[in-house]
């Protein structure tokens, strides 16, 4: 009896602890490997992207900026490398940039002018950007509006884009140019924007012109279509055919008063660089727009226009009461006005 229980107690303790399944411990250490590398990866992960970021940092902090030609120094300040944010000027973005404004009047020529600096393939001029009224509003406006053209971020279908060699727009006086013209004319300083004032000499044609797009705009007389300027003789020849009635009592008040203000845009305007052309001389006399290209900077091209001019020949066709008109600017400092300036 003794003896059994010796042997019970004894198979009791040499009864040995049942063994943990091989496949159980190769999931274990499977399992701890996974997260070690998990870890490992991550880790490295935001290594490389720490030094990715640096390296883009110091990409853009030792990127040299484009080297000016060799110009005088007073040139410097009228070259600009513009760096758009609506799209890359890849191989152009270290061709130079000047800046320019066609300061001109209503019916002094400035659209055929506009049209062939735009014929030229490194120019683009942007039309009269501020016969709309709400970018010049105010300054701000008027200044951001300014900032998009010259960042090359103003789209029209005169933008060259990459290449451009020089861009601008056309801005009459009377659109919020000369209420504003103090701290318009720190801005061009300031921007390095070199001016273009086009003015037309005889003022009795032009205010011919006035009027009669004027009536155009009311009546479209082109199958109902108003059009300030035209592509084909026979249009012109349509619109030609009304002859304005000029107001002689207020004839002399009014050519002076436009005298004035393209005197005055001089005087304000005077401190920035600029040129002055007349659109007759242009028209007699094509060699003025190499003046213009040399002004601008740009490779001489040949400019070219479609626009067909509206109204040709002696003035005493083209006005209705030419009687009136002759009488009031004879003898005065207008007398001018009633030749023929110049011959189409």
């Amino acid at each position: 009896m003794a003896d059994d229980l010796c042997f019970f107690v004894k198979d009791s303790f040499v009864l040995k602890a049942p063994k943990k399944s091989p496949l159980v411990l190769r999931m274990i250490v499977l399992v701890f490997a996974m997260v070690c590398g998990i870890y490992i990866c991550s880790v490295c992960l935001k290594q490389i992207s720490t030094t990715t970021t640096a390296g883009f940092l110091n990409i853009q902090l030792t990127e040299r900026p484009c080297e000016k030609p060799e110009i005088e120094p007073s040139e410097v300040p009228y070259l600009h490398f513009p760096r758009p944010i609506s799209y890359s000027r890849a191989e152009c973005a270290c061709n130079p940039v000047r800046f320019f404004a066609i300061l001109s009047t209503q019916r002094s020529g400035s659209g055929w002018f506009e049209t062939l600096l735009n014929s030229h393939i490194n120019i683009s001029s942007n039309g009269e950007i501020f016969s709309v009224k709400v970018r010049r509003s105010n300054v701000s406006t008027i200044t951001e509006t300014l900032d998009k053209i010259y960042n090359l971020d103003w789209f029209t279908s005169a933008s060259k884009n990459e290449c451009t060699a020089a861009v601008g727009l056309k801005w009459m006086l009377n659109q919020g140019l000369m209420q504003n013209h103090k701290e318009i004319v720190e801005y061009f300083n300031m921007r390095g924007v070199s001016l273009i004032f086009l003015f037309r000499r005889n003022l009795l044609r032009r205010m011919i012109s006035m009027l009669a797009n004027s009536y155009d705009r009311e009546t479209k007389q082109l199958n109902g279509t108003h059009k300030s300027h035209v592509h084909s003789r026979h249009e012109a020849e349509i619109l030609a055919q009304y002859k304005p009635s000029i107001n002689a009592t207020l004839l002399i008040r009014d050519l002076k008063q436009v005298e004035d203000t393209a005197a005055k845009a001089l005087q304000y305007f005077n401190s920035t660089r600029h040129t002055i052309f007349y659109y007759e001389d242009m028209v007699k006399n094509r060699t003025k727009l190499v003046d213009v290209m040399n002004f601008l900077k740009v490779p001489q091209r040949d400019l070219m226009s479609r626009q067909v001019k509206i109204h040709r020949g002696s003035l005493s066709e083209q006005i209705k009461n030419w009687d009136d008109v002759l009488k009031t600017l004879k003898g005065t400092h207008y007398e001018s006005f009633l030749q023929a300036d110049y011959q189409i």
